[in-house]
């Protein structure tokens, strides 16, 4: 047996359980983004010279603020700030705190015990379940949802339970479906409002229900809020932690990739209660050395001009009304969202006379191929597609045009529902 080949099984072999094993590697099951990559590849091999109509990607489509990027160069060539920041500088929790209190109506979060810098809410979402759960505890999460916190829930040994969101419950997670044994058994539970996929908004009123449950249950609210400022028609911004007791039960994670057009900068914050927010402090100490200190004074800045995100939604409000206008007029039942920069809609069961569309990645697939329209498919709690207002486009009049190009390739097609 040559060495490599020897390294090669020694190391296939040593691979942990919780990502296959000695059998990693070997899954032949494609990620559904995977999926939608090859898709995109195969439409423009096979349609060079037409355009691809990207609805499916879930970031921004413009850089940062010129304000914040000023900031960010000014405060890069200061050498204060070369080092490592641990846990955050001072000058960004006290902006996070007013941001709260100035955009969400949040009073009395003490930015030296109740704030702590991440990088980025996903890392953040990765590490909180090292804080509290132990093997056999559980986490229960929405589906359909971001599943990050339950990949290192299970990591740890712990069960994830999935609540479904669905329609009749205006995507709204039905607290009371949940089993007393579950609910007795459970650590934490994660919600994520504005939601993505599905666009719903919560309610103050639903804010109360999970606070009640919470403490009936003794379980630990897990609220992130990337798309939180990100809100339209009248709707002000809502934060968990404005909702009394809140604070006694759970934390809210906010980020700037979203709402300041920020995504590779990978600067968000963990804010509430004291002792959740100490722990997972601790436990991040020992994952990373904090973010950039020029970043997180840029990212200040940013906190402390929310109309920068205010101008952001008016553009991806604009463009829902746009997308929702056009898909309605070929048929589909689309509904404006309240927040978030996803549109979601149930796919079509077919074309009459012609194809049938057994799930959303039937029809997903379907757009990408034959029209180069690229979405979302989410089949967890049933048949849809996730449509995105990020997609590619200089001001208004290429706006329309986006959306005319849209109406023209799909006219030809009646959809049946």
């Amino acid at each position: 047996m040559s060495t490599n080949k020897y390294q090669e099984t020694f190391i296939q072999t040593s691979f942990a359980d919780r990502i296959g094993g000695a059998n990693y590697g070997k899954d032949t099951n494609i990620y559904k983004f995977e999926k939608i990559k090859r898709a995109k590849q195969a439409a423009k091999k096979d349609f060079p010279n037409i355009e691809l109509i990207d609805l499916g990607v879930g970031e921004p489509d413009e850089m940062a603020d010129a304000g914040i990027v000023a900031k960010l160069a000014e405060e890069a060539a200061k050498a204060e700030n070369r080092g490592y920041a641990d846990n955050g500088i001072p000058e960004f929790k006290e902006a996070a705190s007013k941001y709260l209190e100035e955009v969400f109506g949040v009073k009395g979060i003490d930015p030296v015990s109740e704030v702590v810098h991440s990088i980025g809410s996903k890392p953040a979402l990765a590490m909180i379940p090292s804080v509290f759960i132990n093997p056999g505890d559980v986490a229960i999460l929405t589906v359909p949802g971001y599943p990050v916190l339950g990949t290192h829930t299970k990591y740890l040994g712990g069960e994830v339970y999935n609540v479904q969101l669905t329609k009749e419950n205006n995507f709204l997670p039905d607290l009371a479906s949940i089993p007393e044994e579950i609910a007795h058994r459970a650590k934490l539970l994660y919600l994520n409002y504005p939601n993505n996929p599905t666009g719903a908004s919560a309610t103050a009123e639903f804010f109360t229900e999970v606070v009640a449950w919470a403490k009936k249950y003794n379980v630990i609210v897990v609220h992130d809020a990337p798309y939180a400022a990100l809100t339209y028609d009248g709707l002000n911004p809502l934060s968990f932690l404005s909702v009394p007791g809140a604070k006694d039960v759970g934390v809210e994670l906010h980020s700037l990739s979203k709402s300041y057009n920020m995504t590779g900068w990978r600067i968000g914050f963990v804010a509430g209660n004291p002792l959740i927010v100490k722990a997972f402090s601790d436990v991040k100490d020992n994952n990373d050395s904090g973010q950039f200190i020029a970043i997180q004074k840029a990212a200040a800045y940013g906190l402390s001009h929310p109309e920068i995100t205010e101008k952001i939604a008016e553009k991806y409000s604009r463009r829902h009304d746009m997308l929702v206008d056009t898909l309605t007029e070929l048929g589909f039942r689309a509904e404006k969202p309240k927040g978030s920069f996803f549109l979601y809609v149930e796919a079509p069961k077919g074309i009459k006379g012609g194809r049938r569309f057994e799930t959303g990645e039937d029809f997903s697939q379907f757009l990408i191929r034959e029209k180069l329209i690229s979405t979302v498919p989410w089949d967890d709690a049933g048949h849809f597609v996730r449509f995105s207002v990020t997609f590619e486009a200089k001001g208004e009049a290429e706006e329309r045009r986006v959306m005319e190009e849209i109406k023209r390739r799909l006219s030809d097609v009646e959809f049946e529902f």
